[in-house]
């Protein structure tokens, strides 16, 4: 596996971070991969702009930041026309349906309703563990079992089941 750039939008309280730290812990710790997160976000606490960058590499990774992200995880519409334009062609762009419209015909991209899930569920903020079983799935880049691990292992105490099942609603979401 070559040097695999990933990056992450929407806003403030949507679970970002989270699903940024999430992502590069399954790698790290699960994955027997090298992983490494950048994030940066506004200086209001929710609803503000948001990212994360993750690069996961079989190698050390020297830079941590992303330069030609093979995916980009949108959850907002402000986050997706920020960050579009710095996507490739080969770039697979996974979306919120219910936050996002793309416009942009140059990359691949992939829709799961994450809010509307993660609603069914039981918490609209877990849209971020729906988006991370969506993009797990279709990325092929973990198994689900890293994944999971890491999610049992970074979310709050007591909430480790309703982020699960929310991680596999996502995962059940076809492309």
């Amino acid at each position: 596996m070559a040097r695999t750039e990933i990056r992450i939008t929407g806003l403030g309280g949507q679970g970002v971070i989270l699903l940024g730290y999430v992502l590069g812990k399954a790698a790290a710790l699960y994955g027997d991969r090298h992983a490494v997160m950048t994030q940066s976000f506004g200086p209001e606490a929710r609803g503000s702009a948001c990212s994360a960058q993750v690069v996961v590499d079989e190698e050390r990774i020297a830079y941590p930041y992303t330069i030609s992200p093979k995916y980009l995880i949108a959850l907002s519409q402000e986050g997706y026309d920020q960050h579009i334009g710095q996507c490739c062609d080969d770039t697979t762009v996974f979306l919120d349906g219910d936050m996002v419209e793309p416009k942009s015909d140059r990359c691949k991209h992939l829709t799961v309703q994450a809010t509307r899930v993660a609603e069914g569920v039981g918490r609209r903020l877990l849209l971020n563990m729906v988006m991370l079983g969506f993009f797990g799935r279709h990325s092929n880049l973990l198994d689900g079992a890293a994944f999971r691990s890491a999610i049992k292992s970074s979310v709050p105490p007591g909430t480790e089941e309703m982020n699960l099942t929310a991680f596999e609603r996502g995962w059940e979401v076809s492309a």
